[in-house]
């Protein structure tokens, strides 16, 4: 397996639809029948395979399609260290609104009334 470390976007985004192409012909279906599944064209798909142009939409329908979404689970999932980090990032995903900090209680009563 290569490593996509190496390779510029255009070369990653050609690997990826030379991997569609396998995924496809080892269920044997046709582009045709692939087009028909993703509720595409027939040329989006040529093109997906060719050089791996096609938006992102489409290469998710695609990977349904072929039954393959579960690589995609973790393309840029954040790697958990730790039972206390993954606490926190789940308390930082629950963000709540910002509120204007509170006077003391003291500071509220003198400015009624100074009113």
């Amino acid at each position: 397996m290569r490593t996509f470390n190496l390779l510029s976007a255009n070369r990653i985004c050609s690997e990826l639809g030379a991997r569609i192409k396998r995924l496809r012909l080892a269920q044997n279906l046709s582009q045709q029948l692939l087009a028909d599944m993703t509720q595409s064209s027939l040329s989006s798909v040529r093109r997906l395979e060719a050089n791996g142009q096609g938006s992102l939409e489409f290469l998710v329908r695609a990977a349904q399609a072929l039954h393959a979404v579960e690589p995609l689970e973790g393309l840029f999932a954040q790697p958990v260290q730790s039972i206390a980090q993954a606490e926190r990032e789940q308390s930082l995903a629950r963000r709540q609104r910002a509120r204007a900090p509170k006077a003391p209680k003291a500071t509220r009563g003198a400015a009624k009334a100074a009113a």
